[in-house]
């Protein structure tokens, strides 16, 4: 069995290998093609750019516009800092030089793409042999349109999830024949500290939880425990250094990042992120689509399985993933980004099951999950109507929408009629015809402005920094601010400097020489002058005297 396992997975690497590089493409697209958003994207790419201007191991304590930066460990910082200082050496440039978006976020976009293919690996694991399940596996999350959106922004997201696939992947090969217990207990550690040094308030609770799953494994194999402990300790090593070297430079300040920046996000509303398990299942019901109708089914075939490492396992991750969200009282968008992996890893053997239907694989009311490929099929047509509709009506749409349902409509409709035919040829062709769909609507949604439109929520920065960059070059002095509004990390990014926000006129007596303001509208309600030096399509940059 094992042999017969591990022959298999050989003829799976190619594939993978595959499935990487499919990967690679969309995560690299022009990744430079639009500036780096709020919060979170400017905000990293400052603390990575200060570290790299640091020498080792100063970079090791970030700072972010020279203050402590004690919101986020700094891994994925690092990772863009490396990027940057290639950059410049390739480039020549010097360290005051702004590198452009796709340098920011080509590490954390390469790293992210290594997930599709982990976790067919962690897949097989799960059903050793089962090529099908695994690759199947791989292809749903390469076609995720959360997982490939955000692993390709400068966050810390995509690489968490990735550690922690790494994770399951160790944990799970613990106990095989011809696998020894203690360097996959150091990989376990080791992907556990890099949990540490992206999201530290969730590094322990997955290991202790993982864990935990194992223990309570009834058919899993035998487990030699104190190898593994010994590996899982000597891996944390690294990252509860940082920790340590962290305290003791910034003293009780160092435990922000596991207090307001992470167990008090379960008990208080943080920034005015409300949400609930509404807000995270709408996010799920919005995201998972065209796969979103094999998770029922998913968990049902797990349920049923329940006994056996497939069930367990995926009823396991689906819980640890689900309560390390859902309790949450502040919520984003990209939160959610958790529940994927165990998402993929119940849909996969359900789509393979579709291709190749065994008895095995067999989910609970087949009958109903038989008639998935016709649903698709169905909104395949749907979307070719709607295009058509919109071309009779002359209805208003911007140029980067109107080939997205030409290309997946008709992959859907043709993929999903495929996979209903008896015929096991057809059937693949039909799953291959839809991937294939999927994979390159992503594309040309990737390849326009549309992918990243949190960016329409507000006003376009870049005007404003040029004008904001002025004094700078024309010699004017005095502090810069933003006129009633609220400090945009962006913004700060591309002027150079820190821009602050003042709310009232009497934030202005503190500055008696003078200040400069970045405004909408001329400033009103003060006692002070103020002399218009500049404007931009959106802002207008006064001098204000007494």
């Amino acid at each position: 069995m094992g042999d017969c396992a591990g022959s298999r997975s050989l003829r799976l690497a190619p594939l993978l290998v595959l499935v990487w590089v499919l990967a690679l493409i969309p995560a690299v697209l022009n990744l430079g093609n639009l500036p780096l958003r709020d919060w979170d994207e400017a905000l990293v790419a400052r603390v990575a750019l200060e570290a790299s201007r640091h020498p080792w191991p100063q970079s090791l304590l970030p700072t972010y516009w020279g203050e402590p930066y004690l919101n986020k460990p700094p891994a994925v910082h690092l990772l863009i800092a490396t990027v940057i200082g290639l950059w410049r050496m390739l480039e020549r440039m010097p360290a005051e030089a702004l590198p452009p978006e796709w340098v920011v976020r080509l590490g954390p976009a390469v790293v992210s793409a290594s997930l599709p293919p982990l976790l067919a690996l962690v897949q097989l694991r799960l059903r050793p042999g089962e090529r099908g399940a695994a690759l199947a596996t791989a292809l749903i999350a390469l076609t995720l349109l959360p997982l490939v959106r955000h692993g390709r922004l400068a966050m810390l997201d995509g690489t968490i999830l990735v550690a922690m696939a790494l994770l399951w992947w160790a944990v799970l090969s613990v106990g095989r024949a011809g696998q020894r217990t203690l360097p996959l207990g150091l990989l376990a550690g080791l992907a556990t500290s890099l949990l540490l040094l992206l999201k530290a308030p969730a590094a322990f609770p997955v290991l202790l939880a993982t864990l935990g799953l194992l223990r309570l494994e009834r058919k899993g194999p035998r487990i030699p425990w104190l190898p593994l402990l010994l590996g899982v300790g000597l891996g944390l090593l690294p990252g509860v250094a940082w920790h340590l070297l962290h305290a003791l430079s910034r003293g009780s300040d160092a435990l922000q990042m596991w207090g307001q920046q992470g167990f008090a996000r379960m008990t208080t509303v943080l920034e005015g992120n409300r949400g609930g398990v509404g807000s995270v299942l709408l996010e799920v019901l919005k995201g998972g689509w065209p796969w979103l109708p094999l998770w029922p089914f998913g968990l049902g075939l797990a349920w049923r399985l329940r006994s056996d490492r497939a069930g367990h396992w995926g009823l396991g991750l689906t819980l640890l993933t689900a309560l390390l969200v859902l309790p949450l009282r502040t919520q984003l968008p990209w939160y959610s980004l958790l529940l994927w992996p165990p998402f993929c890893l119940l849909c996969g053997p359900v789509f393979a099951w579709l291709i190749n239907p065994t008895p095995a694989s067999r989910p609970p009311a087949a009958r109903f999950a038989a008639a998935i490929p016709l649903l698709w099929a169905a909104l395949g047509a749907l979307l070719l109507v709607a295009a058509a509709l919109v071309d009779a009506l002359a209805l208003p749409l911007p140029p980067p929408v109107r080939p997205l349902p030409l290309c997946l409509g008709p992959c859907l409709l043709a993929g999903g009629l495929l996979l209903a035919r008896p015929d096991e040829r057809r059937r693949l062709s039909g799953a291959v015809l839809l991937i294939g769909g999927v994979w390159i609507t992503l594309l040309l949604l990737l390849a326009s402005p549309l992918w990243l439109w949190e960016l329409n929520e507000s006003w376009p920065v870049r005007p404003a920094a040029r004008i904001a960059a002025q004094p700078l070059l024309s010699g004017e002095r005095g502090p810069l601010f933003l006129w009633r509004e609220e400090e945009r990390p962006s913004l700060s990014w591309y002027a150079g400097q820190r821009l602050r926000g003042l709310g009232a006129a009497k934030d202005l007596e503190r500055f008696p020489e003078g200040v400069l303001l970045l405004s909408r509208d001329p400033p009103a309600g003060t006692d002070r002058r103020c002399e218009r030096l500049a404007s931009s399509s959106t802002h207008q940059l006064y001098r204000c005297q007494r």
